[in-house]
């Protein structure tokens, strides 16, 4: 008596089995990416004294009421081809604003991608300093005095918006 031999091919020679086994295999790999991409970048923290920094916030309030009571504007343009940020800064009263005045351009969600200037005022209130390329994104826009008793703050979406004007908070 002849038996045929007729074996069915081993499982690892079938194509179901490893149909059936991609999508767990899948899942890993997206698990480790996502584990990579978690423990690859430092988080930004909550301040873990939040009461000084609310308490802070009043005292900011101030600097803010006083840019209004002098009458302070700042118009900030940004060359991407020159590479420089231009502007003029004006009170309501026609007096210039003498000595340096620093300029924090804080990036939205990355805080080691902002970017602090010092701004060098002429006498008819314009400057103008060289800035690097800035990125697409949303800018919080901070400038003040020196000794810190004026400020005035903003949102600048560049480049939808190639230029920002500052103005005091209004109350």
């Amino acid at each position: 008596m002849d038996y045929p031999l007729n074996f069915p091919p081993p499982w690892y020679a079938q194509r179901w089995p490893w149909l059936l086994m991609l999508g767990p295999a899948i899942v890993l790999v997206a698990c480790f990416y996502t584990g990579w991409i978690a423990f690859s970048q430092q988080d930004a923290l909550v301040v873990g004294d939040y009461y000084k920094k609310g308490k802070a916030i009043n005292q900011d309030l101030r600097r803010d009421r006083a840019a209004g009571a002098l009458g302070i504007t700042v118009a900030l343009r940004y060359d991407a081809a020159e590479g420089r940020l231009q502007g003029r800064i004006a009170t309501g009263d026609g007096k210039s604003v003498t000595g340096p005045l620093p300029l924090h351009l804080a990036h939205a969600t990355q805080p080691d991608k902002d970017i602090r200037l010092l701004l060098h005022p002429r006498a008819d209130g314009s400057f103008a300093i060289p800035l690097p390329l800035l990125e697409r994104s949303r800018w919080v826009v901070l400038v003040e005095d020196a000794r810190k008793t004026w400020r005035l703050e903003g949102q600048w979406l560049w480049p939808a918006e190639p230029a920002i004007t500052l103005h005091p908070l209004q109350q």
